[in-house]
């Protein structure tokens, strides 16, 4: 079955962030590996990297997933981009340090320049940070986004794009976005258009580059491209598509974040019920 979970904080120190996973009873969590909004942070010690093992083994959290720095931009010519790769590698050895296997990305944004030549600035500087950080597992999943304005990432040719680039590199994924995916057009709120749109995934990245979704309703319409969650059920895409999802064999073992507002019924209460669409 699909591993249910949410984005948990890691205040006080990363550690922290399996107890708060488990009283939310996640089989799966999302955290940063450091504060998201600065370049730069104290280096994960030897000691902090055993005690989060040793919790994460005797909890029932099963996968652990890192969401990269806001801050990162592969795509800028500036100064940004020189500092997003290098933050990127930061980000992969940090995740390496602490046994965590996928670290979100998001693909950046071509600042009004033209998507494929952005695209290829992002294929290079992914290329340079895999290619430095040979050796260790830790895969890097480009994130699905809204298609707002000149982010990149709310086309799958995107993907494509890049993979192709980097001769469908094996350290290389997908995470899928529902709110996102919503926002730039992908609807799913039937089965027919849900089977349409795993089609068209597979036919462009493969559904084996897939190894995570966030979980997120949208507060607007499909093809708005504007990327506002909203908790589970209340918002444009309803229920349906979550439990397409966590009932779906191609989904099993794979993490979905929950990363809707803390607000409200929290965490717990979407997590409830996506337990309860998923029949228990």
């Amino acid at each position: 079955m699909a591993l249910l979970g949410a984005h948990v904080s890691i205040a006080g120190g990363i550690d922290k962030c399996i107890a708060r996973g488990e009283a939310l009873e996640c089989e799966a969590i999302q955290i940063f590996s450091k504060n998201q909004l600065q370049w730069r942070s104290a280096p994960i010690s030897n000691s902090t990297a055993e005690r989060f093992h040793s919790l994460w083994r005797k909890s029932d959290i099963v996968h652990v997933v890192v969401h990269a720095s806001y801050l990162i931009n592969l795509a800028a010519t500036d100064e940004t981009g020189t500092r997003s790769e290098g933050a990127l590698q930061d980000e992969v050895e940090r995740c390496d340090l602490l046994g965590v296997d996928d670290l979100v990305l998001h693909p950046g944004s071509s600042r009004g320049r033209p998507a494929d030549e952005a695209l290829d600035l992002v294929s290079r500087r992914l290329g340079g940070v895999l290619r430095r950080t040979e050796g260790k597992r830790v895969r890097i999943l480009l994130e699905t986004m809204a298609g707002q304005g000149s982010l990149l990432g709310g086309d799958f040719a995107h993907f494509r794009q890049i993979f192709d680039a980097l001769d469908w590199h094996p350290r290389l994924g997908i995470c899928l976005d529902t709110c996102h995916l919503f926002a730039a057009g992908h609807d799913m709120r039937r089965e027919s258009s849900y089977r349409k749109l795993i089609g068209r995934i597979d036919n462009t990245v493969g559904l084996e580059r897939v190894f995570c979704w966030h979980f997120n309703d949208s507060v607007h319409d499909l093809g708005r491209g504007l990327d506002r969650h909203a908790h589970i059920g209340e918002g444009a895409l309803g229920t349906l598509p979550f439990s397409l999802i966590v009932n779906d064999p191609l989904w099993e073992h794979t993490p979905c974040i929950v990363e809707t507002p803390v607000t409200g019924q929290g965490h717990g209460g979407d997590l409830a019920l996506l337990r309860k669409l998923r029949g228990g």
